[in-house]
């Protein structure tokens, strides 16, 4: 994630949109040091059945890791557990 200033969201705003758009880049907007806001895609698969915060966590590379490890979990067992 780049942070960047207002300043610099207010005049590169066309170029920014193209790098969250095309490049999956996400910025943090600050004033001073404090981060106000944070510019990222909007979740391509969007589900309306799901919160705001779920669909952006379900659609971001946050969870990515995970195809890196092993299944140690059948799904039989997750559904035991949690349905």
């Amino acid at each position: 994630m780049q942070t960047i200033t207002i300043s610099e969201a207010k005049r590169d705003m066309q170029k920014i949109i193209n790098r969250v758009k095309n490049r999956g880049d996400v910025f943090a907007v600050r004033t001073k040091k404090i981060i106000d806001a944070v510019i990222m895609q909007f979740p391509p698969n969007y589900n309306d059945n799901l919160n705001d915060i779920t669909n952006i966590n379900t659609n971001s590379k946050s969870f990515d890791f995970l195809k890196y490890e092993p299944n140690i979990y059948s799904f039989s067992d997750l559904k035991k557990r949690y349905v």
